[in-house]
């Protein structure tokens, strides 16, 4: 992620970037070992 979207201008536009991407991560990405649904549905449903 970082590496992809390089020149960074400035911290802030790199904290906001890791932020969006591990927002996605937990709400949209689908995990085998959970039974393929997002990691954020699987704390919710723990």
């Amino acid at each position: 992620m970082i590496h992809r979207r390089e020149p960074w201008k400035t911290k802030e536009a790199v904290e906001l970037a890791t932020l969006e991407w591990v927002a996605w991560f937990n709400n949209h990405w689908l995990l085998k070992p959970i039974g393929y649904i997002p990691p954020a549905e699987a704390e919710a449903n723990y």
